[in-house]
């Protein structure tokens, strides 16, 4: 999650220079020769499934080709630190998914998180001015698309979830990008007609190549492998690196900063992450049964026997 809050925050400087469809497929097509090797089936592993087929593809559908056409657009139209705000939203999304689709536990305190977390991205709504000297003119839609991308995240996290009973971190993440960069082709390569390639300069190749690698080959590999171990909403505690990360690359690198409603509105959200990833409801409510059972077997009767 601290590499996908980097790299959202750094594509915006490739957003400037290349086609935004251009860039998803270039990332699509350096990410899958960088694994290649990875699409093997494994002997160990059995034959896809049709059910698991459609879920590769809806996690490549809804988690690469969506969710990069929704962050490419919207970090280009707002600022890294406003789509870190947006994307502290994360946790609190990927948990009520959870609870809906995987039917993991979610407790009130989580209800709490969302309530904070779209609170904070209702106030950045209502900022009207941008901290960097760069006019914004579309950044209420540039943040309205970072949280589809949000939402597009969170499903990824579920059905990644899903995924990981019936196949291996490299084979998810090897599979996923080949979908990516066919969905992404026609687009992709129409933008590439008209785009002039020696107008790019090295220090550009070398970040493109940084976003390729961490967008589809690092990041995912390391989140499916999280997953086989952790619960989706647990793995949603996790997702707060990415909005911090995003922020702090915004202010360090970028040279943007913090406004006091921005300021305001990341403490709200991160306030939010804290309610919506704490465990704390769920293990009291587990120590008071266990507590109440031991209390009625220490005064239950005798019996006759």
């Amino acid at each position: 999650m601290s590499l996908v809050g980097s790299y959202v925050a750094l594509s915006k400087s490739l957003t400037l220079i290349f086609p935004v469809f251009l860039l998803a497929w270039l990332r699509f097509g350096i990410g899958g020769l960088a694994m290649l090797h990875w699409l093997k089936k494994p002997p160990t592993e059995m034959p896809l499934s049709a059910n698991t087929q459609r879920l590769i593809f809806l996690e490549s559908l809804i988690g690469n080709f969506l969710f990069s056409i929704c962050m490419l657009y919207g970090v280009s139209m707002t600022s890294a630190v406003s789509a870190g705000v947006v994307l502290s939203a994360i946790p609190a999304v990927v948990a009520l998914l959870s609870w809906i689709f995987l039917k993991e536990q979610i407790s009130a305190q989580v209800w709490g998180g969302v309530v904070f977390a779209m609170a904070a991205i209702g106030m950045l709504a209502l900022t009207k001015s941008t901290p960097t000297d760069v006019p914004m003119p579309h950044e209420l839609l540039g943040n309205a698309l970072v949280f589809a991308a949000v939402v597009c995240e969170a499903t990824y996290a579920v059905i990644g979830k899903k995924l990981t009973a019936s196949l291996g971190p490299r084979r998810i993440t090897s599979l996923i990008n080949l979908w990516g960069f066919t969905l992404m082709a026609p687009l992709g390569i129409y933008a590439a007609l008209s785009f002039d390639f020696a107008t790019v300069d090295t220090a550009t190749w070398v970040l493109l190549l940084f976003y390729s690698l961490a967008a589809s080959v690092w990041t995912v590999w390391l989140w499916m492998t999280g997953l086989k171990a952790v619960d989706a909403s647990q793995a949603g505690v996790f997702t707060v690196m990415l909005p911090i990360s995003a922020a702090l690359v915004g202010v360090l690198v970028l040279g943007e900063s913090l406004s006091g409603i921005q300021l305001a509105a990341f403490a709200l959200a991160l306030v939010g992450v804290v309610l919506a990833t704490l465990p704390q409801a769920s293990f009291t409510f587990q120590r008071t049964t266990s507590n109440q059972l031991d209390h009625k077997m220490i005064r239950s009767p005798q019996s006759p026997d």
